[in-house]
């Protein structure tokens, strides 16, 4: 090793993000290892010049009236002879050794220490990339369809990911190309790398879709309280303002249902219902039950309440296989019984 290792180690800090030291400290380690092999003993201590490059290798001896073990052990005359400071016995003194296997050894065990450092840092800096979107939304490249499980292979920018088939929605046929949105459940950590979960179908992907797209709940001026999903299907999202003026629903919705229509646009055109909260528990089903019209709402005991309806609107009120009254279900944590009559 020489001065171009020293200087490689400097690229490797400022293109990756690996400390110099903390790299000449893993050599260090590598190389002790690797000559204590050679040598044999457990007194062996490796020197990098910092500057340099230069590797200088040492067994470390200890200055004894009378030698027992000749590997550890060194008399006070022979020790004279490696070091001009004043020695005694019970001292410690670094004896150089030459072997003309140090310069083939030290080569190997560098480049295997300076690949492995590459991967750990790479492995890190994905890892810490995805940590840091994770819970979040990241635009990806379709790179590869499996055709018999329908995952999808896609490039994040960082690395790839999958995109597994029952994380899609119902409606969604991508092509080798395609740019998609997809939002980043869990990020584990493995030996080979970040192991990425990817989902078009949480509830919180709509919820982050809604985050980008208006700009009152980005600032604070309009919160959401509340959403649920079927995915592919149909959303409902309780929003409410926090600023006098400011409309919530019509904050999302947008000037003639733009920004409501570029969420759905992104959900394959998924319903989505955009309902006021409120504190009124009877006021709060009843909004959560659109687009359904509800004449009169009974709360309960044990977060249950009875709903009347017109006949007319019972249909619309329960849903296409009672997704509407099930939505409204979870979203306001009430038990929902619909009738057509107070009886």
């Amino acid at each position: 090793m020489n001065s171009e290792f020293i200087t490689a180690l400097e690229e490797l800090e400022r293109v990756k993000g690996i400390p110099k030291e903390y790299m000449l400290k893993k050599v260090e380690a590598a190389l002790i290892s690797a000559f204590k092999k050679e040598v044999g003993g457990s007194n062996v201590v490796v020197s990098i010049d910092q500057v340099k490059g230069d590797v200088k290798v040492y067994r470390q001896m200890k200055v004894v009236a009378e030698v027992e073990d000749d590997v550890t052990e060194i008399t006070l005359d022979e020790a004279k002879k490696y070091s001009r400071r004043h020695l005694s016995v019970g001292d410690t003194v670094d004896i150089e050794l030459k072997t003309k296997n140090f310069g083939r050894i030290s080569a190997q065990t560098a480049k295997q220490v300076i690949i492995q450092g590459i991967r750990e840092a790479e492995r890190g800096i994905m890892i810490q990339q995805y940590e840091n979107k994770k819970e979040d939304i990241i635009t990806a490249t379709v790179q590869k369809i499996d055709p018999q499980s329908g995952n999808v292979l896609v490039d994040t920018g960082t690395s790839y990911a999958t995109l597994l088939q029952k994380e899609m929605l119902h409606s969604d046929h991508f092509n080798v190309g395609d740019h998609i949105k997809v939002f980043v459940t869990e990020v584990n950590k493995e030996s080979r790398g970040p192991i990425v979960t990817l989902s078009r179908v949480h509830p919180n992907f709509v919820k982050r879709l809604f985050e980008r797209e208006i700009p009152e709940i980005a600032d604070g001026a309009v919160i959401i309280k509340g959403i649920t999903r079927e995915a592919g299907y149909r959303t409902k999202i309780a929003v409410m303002s926090r600023e006098e003026g400011v409309d919530p629903i019509g904050s999302c919705i947008g000037a003639r249902g733009m920004r409501i229509n570029n969420i759905m646009a992104d959900l394959g055109n998924e319903k989505i219902d955009v309902i006021k909260y409120s504190e009124d528990p009877a006021e709060y089903i009843r909004a959560a039950l659109s687009p359904a019209t509800v004449e009169e709402v009974i709360i309960g005991e044990e977060h249950s309440c009875r709903v009347v309806v017109a006949p007319e609107q019972l249909s619309l009120a329960i849903g296409k296989e009672g997704q509407n009254a099930r939505l409204a279900a979870r979203l306001t944590g009430f038990k929902i019984d619909i009738k057509t009559d107070r009886g």
